[in-house]
């Protein structure tokens, strides 16, 4: 296949997953055109041999197609994406919308490197938007070793990361010289904005991927994090043998989790779950909780983080966190990823009592 063909072929498979389960009763060809008129604003060669009259409609907007797809009964929006049970405050009907629609991209910008990204980004002929002090959104797809190239940027003056993920950073309150853990650090998105929150934090990262691990440290040397620890660890196991003797100020937990809140990235997904699934995320989320509360000192944070839309996953694991084990929590949000082209999350803040 040439270039053309490829992109094409990808386009075709994206907008397909996008649609979810609506039209499940309709052959495979015939989801396939309503997913191009419902996730496409251009002309169609695709939609105007196969479909003409969907074609000559394109231009609408994404709402008038719904409308005008809503007088078929075979359409149901919620058939888009036909799990239920979301977390409070989520529009049903606004994220359905969502998976629609390619997510940006979103970086966050390294303080006093500001002025130097916009510039460089500003040369080429990419729009962005900028929101807030540190953070951009560009097109997804965007080339960002083109701008930034590793000859005259061989420290990227900037992280990748999505808009929801950065805004946690609001119930991390870090202070000075604390040691904190980040317990599910992944690629160490999280740490790296506490560490830009206080610099002078200690910091133990474990994860039960070496490979992430890896991952982890390029990105904090680029960062300019180099003083923490690293650890292995499978936390559905007792990590005492590791860290009998660790005591922190604060516990970052981004459990693992269905990811429902990113699949707009990722429509394939949408597919693929299976409802039954979230029960088991929820078991292994209260496991690790369990495992990663006992070293928490008295009157500090565990952030519990999660990149799912579902109760179970988020309200519920936080509900079974203050029942079980005493913690009180400070508060609590979903960032609504949907309404800014970006992924749903959810935090809690919650404190361990202090010793009677």
């Amino acid at each position: 296949m040439g270039s053309n063909d490829r992109r094409s072929a990808s386009r075709l498979l994206y907008n397909y997953y996008r649609i979810g389960n609506a039209f499940h009763n309709l052959p495979v060809e015939e989801r396939l055109f309503y997913a191009e008129f419902l996730c496409t604003a251009v002309d169609n060669p695709f939609l105007q041999h196969f479909r003409p009259d969907l074609n000559e409609k394109i231009y609408l907007s994404r709402e008038e197609k719904l409308d005008y797809l809503a007088k078929d009964e075979r359409f149901n929006l919620r058939d888009v994406f036909p799990f239920g049970d979301f977390s409070e405050g989520i529009n049903e009907s606004l994220f359905c919308r969502s998976i629609f629609i390619q997510p940006d991209l979103f970086i966050r910008m390294h303080p006093g490197k500001e002025d130097l990204v916009v510039s460089e980004i500003n040369a080429t002929s990419i729009s962005f938007s900028r929101l807030g002090n540190y953070t951009l959104a560009l097109p997804n797809g965007t080339n960002l070793d083109k701008i930034f190239p590793d000859d005259t940027f061989p420290t990227k003056p900037f992280e990748v990361q999505d808009l929801s993920s950065q805004q946690t950073l609001k119930y991390f309150k870090p202070n000075r010289y604390e040691h904190w853990w980040d317990a599910c650090a992944a690629s160490g998105g999280k740490s790296l904005l506490l560490f830009s929150e206080q610099p002078d934090i200690k910091l133990v990262v474990s994860d039960i991927r070496e490979s992430v691990l890896d991952n982890l440290d390029e990105r904090f040397i680029n960062a300019g994090l180099r003083t923490y620890q690293k650890k292995l660890l499978d936390l559905t196991q007792n990590p005492d043998q590791v860290l009998y003797h660790y005591e922190f100020d604060g516990i970052i937990l981004d459990a693992p989790c269905s990811g429902s809140g990113t699949w707009g990235r990722t429509p394939e997904m949408i597919s693929q779950f299976m409802p039954q699934k979230i029960h088991g995320f929820q078991n292994l989320q209260k496991a690790i909780a369990a495992n990663v509360i006992k070293y928490l000192k008295p009157g500090k944070p565990l952030i519990y983080i999660t990149c799912s839309v579902f109760r179970q996953e988020n309200e519920d694991v936080v509900d079974y966190l203050v029942s079980e084990y005493g913690l009180n929590l400070e508060g609590k949000e979903v960032f609504m990823g949907y309404e800014h082209k970006a992924d749903t999350m959810f935090a809690a803040r919650l404190l361990k009592p202090l010793e009677s």
